[in-house]
């Protein structure tokens, strides 16, 4: 059974807080080392040289909107703003023709990042010592970092399979409850999850929905992936599914746009459990804890993401049919290469097919750790991310992620020939 991990008290969180460092430090130490470690967007799809030209468009929306000759609306542009953004309008719009979440501008946050909103999120919802954060594990380290450098507990629970789902956050939460503890949030990527790159059912989200509002635990539902869909159909946001009050959608402009912008915003329900009174303070209380944080979130970079927004038409679908594509071929020759390396040599590997985003998971017969991804790196120069960053307990050390976004076809097939020879190296030998 998983146990809870108090990151006040309990090493594994100094652990996790560890793991960019360590990151950074091999990728600096074997320069020559091919990468499946970074979640990056492709770089060869930002355009960052048009945005005077994203700005001038949004300007001239602006002052219109404000009643403003375009000096004065520069001049506002430049200032503070309001904590709680400028293009909350605009957001709401685009969302509503990408991800069908109907919702209003005085239901948006903009942050710096969606780092910032869950960072948010969290020390709102968990303002007590008994306060508690559900996450499945493993899960994604921006959620456990802002956990463990505030103080908030974390309650891991295991599931392999979507049908397990709600009876293993059941049993997460009674574990809580009986040590005193108050779960407050449930942290999930339900769309082309980081790290496993897997999604949930539309089946399950609705199960977690109904458990969750019944014991008003707030869902943080974090969306960066979804609208690099390969296959399927689309499945609705929780945001959308929910008639209850209880999910807060958290999205980003970084793997859309452009990481630089830090854009990214959440979205409350219109009637938190019920009720918009609580929904109107709990947005009090996120834009007051802003206010005395980041103050706002750079209006320039709002600018341009607005300008963006303005000049697609309020939706994003033209600007990441490219790079879905582009994503797609590298997940194919990922694929192929695992097959071609790994799918008739006995080596016990399994792998996911994630049909979006940018991570699979391979699963391997050994222990990988961070021991074994430097002796990968400096030996085979290939660097792999071990499961356990992700992990939340000690249950995930045969595993890595790799990250198939910000690379190329020949990168992809050379770095799985390196990485076979490591596994080969390394595979335990038979009784």
């Amino acid at each position: 059974m998983s146990e809870i991990i108090d990151v006040k008290t309990q090493q594994p969180a100094s652990s996790r807080l560890q793991v960019m460092n360590f990151l950074n430090e091999i990728a600096e130490k074997y320069p020559r080392a091919i990468s499946f470690a970074s979640g990056r967007p492709a770089e060869r799809f930002f355009d960052l040289q048009s945005s005077g030209e994203h700005i001038s468009h949004f300007i001239q929306h602006f002052a219109e909107t404000n009643r403003l000759g375009v000096d004065a609306a520069f001049n506002r542009l430049a200032q503070y703003g309001r904590t709680n953004g400028i293009i909350n309008s605009l957001i709401s719009r685009q969302i509503a023709n990408d991800e069908k979440i109907d919702c209003n501008a005085d239901q948006v946050i903009v942050t710096a990042g969606c780092q910032e909103a869950m960072d948010l999120c969290l020390t709102t919802l968990c303002p007590d010592p008994k306060d508690v954060v559900l996450a499945r594990t493993p899960t994604y380290i921006g959620i456990t970092g802002v956990a463990d450098l505030n103080g908030i507990p974390l309650v891991p629970f295991e599931c392999t399979r979507p049908e397990e789902f709600v009876t293993e956050l059941r049993a997460a939460t009674v574990r809580a409850e009986n040590q005193g503890l108050r779960p407050r949030a449930l942290y999930l990527i339900p769309d082309f999850d980081n790290p496993t790159g897997a999604s949930l059912p539309r089946e399950t989200r609705e199960e977690i929905i109904e458990f969750c509002a019944a014991k008003e635990i707030v869902i943080l539902e974090d969306n960066p992936y979804g609208l690099f869909r390969f296959e399927e159909a689309p499945i609705p946001t929780m945001f959308t599914l929910d008639r209850r009050g209880c999910v807060i959608y958290l999205g980003t402009y970084s793997k859309t746009i452009c990481p630089a912008l830090r854009v990214g915003y959440a979205i409350l329900p219109e009637r938190l459990f019920g009720k918009k009174d609580r929904s109107i303070l709990l947005m009090d209380q996120l834009s007051q804890a802003k206010s005395f944080g980041t103050v706002n979130t750079s209006q320039l970079a709002q600018a341009i993401v607005g300008g963006v927004l303005l000049k697609e038409n309020f939706s994003l679908a033209k600007i990441v049919s490219r790079t879905t594509q582009f994503y797609r071929t590298n997940r194919d020759t990922l694929i192929a290469a695992l097959g071609r390396e790994f799918g008739s040599n006995g080596s016990k590997l399994q792998w996911n097919i994630p049909a979006g985003g940018f991570f699979l998971t391979v699963t391997l017969p050994f222990e990988f750790t961070d021991k074994e991804a430097e002796i990968c790196a400096r030996d085979y120069e290939v660097l792999v991310m071990p499961l356990a960053f992700f992990s939340l307990n000690d249950s995930k050390h045969r595993g890595v992620r790799l990250a198939f976004s910000n690379t190329t076809s020949e990168f992809i097939s050379e770095g799985i020939s390196r990485f076979r020879r490591f596994v080969n190296d390394h595979q335990p030998i038979p009784a």
